[in-house]
Order: structure tokens, then sequence, then C-alpha cells
């Protein structure tokens, strides 16, 4: 399998694959310096090369982890190398927004079989979030490949292409809105006299035992409410937080995010 594009995204996907078990010479991973790729080849064991095309090539399924605004020209660009594959790849998006009658187009092959996914960067410690839209050439085999790739690196779930935008402003993005949270628990506690590094402890082991807690009981409506004594300390705090717009703040916020998607798909 080949990995284009081996930044943020690209090199997330990867340590989730390496760290299930998948043998890493069976992966090549493409960047754009030779510094970039030694590095890779160092820390996970992946064959590395700049070269796209041959990549593509011998691959049986291609990651396509560059920007959005990349992903047509790389399509073009590898275009005659699917075509001339003994057997055809499996072609999967990570990029937010472009569509699959997009990417269909922009290979010349007919019937190139096209995944658009939308992830997130904890696959890096297998705790990724995969949801993953099929395009209608991929086969039944293929998808259980796919997802069995996919599941390597956290949570797959298969979706509708149409409900990716919000997919994308949901757990796409998601992460960064935990960081930010953490980030402001760790300065509140330094404005109410902690040390930061004791304060960013105490901010991060919250966030994961919360995380675990979720993962046993997804009804974060009842784990709140479970905390949260009549009259006490963290009644006090949520109601701050109520009153301080925070539920509104992430509509607002999610709806910015999956407009955004959708209008990079557009262009």
């Amino acid at each position: 399998m080949a990995i284009i594009g081996a930044g943020s995204i690209g090199e997330s996907l990867l340590a989730g694959l390496v760290a299930s078990g998948i043998d890493p010479k069976r992966i090549t991973a493409t960047n754009r310096t030779a510094e970039r790729g030694q590095e890779l080849a160092d820390r996970y064991g992946v064959q590395v090369t700049d070269d796209n095309n041959g990549a593509v090539s011998e691959a049986d399924v291609v990651f396509l982890c560059v920007k959005p605004y990349q992903i047509l020209e790389l399509l073009e660009e590898v275009s005659t190398d699917i075509a001339e594959a003994d057997t055809q790849p499996v072609l999967v998006s990570m990029a937010a927004g472009i569509a699959l009658h997009a990417m269909e187009e922009a290979v010349s092959s007919a019937g190139a079989p096209i995944v658009r996914v939308m992830p997130n960067t904890p696959m890096l410690v297998g705790k990724g979030v995969l949801a993953a839209a099929f395009g209608r050439f991929v086969d039944d085999e293929q998808r259980a490949q796919i997802a069995e790739l996919l599941s390597a690196a956290g949570t797959f779930v298969e979706v509708e292409e149409h409900q990716l935008d919000a997919v994308t402003a949901l757990s796409g993005s998601g992460p960064a809105y935990f960081f930010l949270l953490a980030e402001a628990l760790v300065d509140a506690g330094v404005s109410l006299g902690l040390p930061r590094d004791l304060a960013a402890e105490l901010a991060s082991a919250t966030a994961a035992g919360a995380g675990a807690m979720l993962e046993e009981t997804p009804d974060p409506a009842a784990l709140r409410a479970g905390v949260s004594s009549p009259a006490g300390t963290t009644v006090a705090a949520i109601r701050e937080l109520e009153e301080s717009g925070l539920r509104g703040a992430l509509y607002r916020a999610t709806e910015a995010c999956a407009e955004r998607s959708a209008e990079m798909g557009r262009k």
C-alpha cells in the first residue's frame, strides 16, 4: 500500500497502521524532502520515496493524504499509472471537502474505486475516528479491505457522502476543540494559583479519564449528571458555562466548520 503525503494526517495513519501490526515493509510513504523521508523510515521502518507515480504503480491501496487543494491535481498526475496497473488500486482520499464525483472525473481510467474518508489526528495513538463514504465503483471485497485497514487506526464508521461535512465538524476537527478546552483549563488552574505543570497534568489526566468513561458509557448527559451533586461545586461551574453560552458556541463552531468544508468542495 502507499501513503501519498506523509504530513500530519499521513503520519498519523502510518503510525496507527504500524502499531496495529501491519508489516511496515508493506507500506510506501511519499514525501517531498529526503530529510523527512529518512525520519519516517527510521521511526517506522517503512519504505520511503519522493516518486508518487512509482508508489502508486505498485500499490493495491493508495491513501491520498495531501491538502484538499492538491487532491485533484495529484489524481491527474497519477492517473496514467492507475490505468496501467495490473490491478487497479483503491484510492482513499483523506482530504476534507473534495467530492467523490470530482475525484472520479480527475482519474482518466473509468471505474476507478475511490473512497472518501474524514479522519482525525488521534490515529497517531490508535484512537482515531475514520468515517468513510464509498464511491460507486468500490466492490464488497474492497469495502471490507478498507474497513479493516482503517479500523487499525481507531474507530471506523461508514457514512453517506452528504454526511461528511457534519462529520468533519464533529470528529474531524473535534480534537482541536478538546485541546482548546484543556488549554483553557490549564490557564484557569494557573489563574487559581496552581503551578502550570501541575495544572497541565491535572487537565490531561482528567481528559483521559473522562474519555475512558465515555468509551464505556456513551451517554455524556448521564455521566455529567453523575458528577453533579445538588447545589454542589460542579453544578455551580456547569451553570456558569451554560450561562456563558458554551453550548451555543459549539453549535456555531460546528456549523462554521461544516460550512467551510462544503465551501472547499464547491471550489
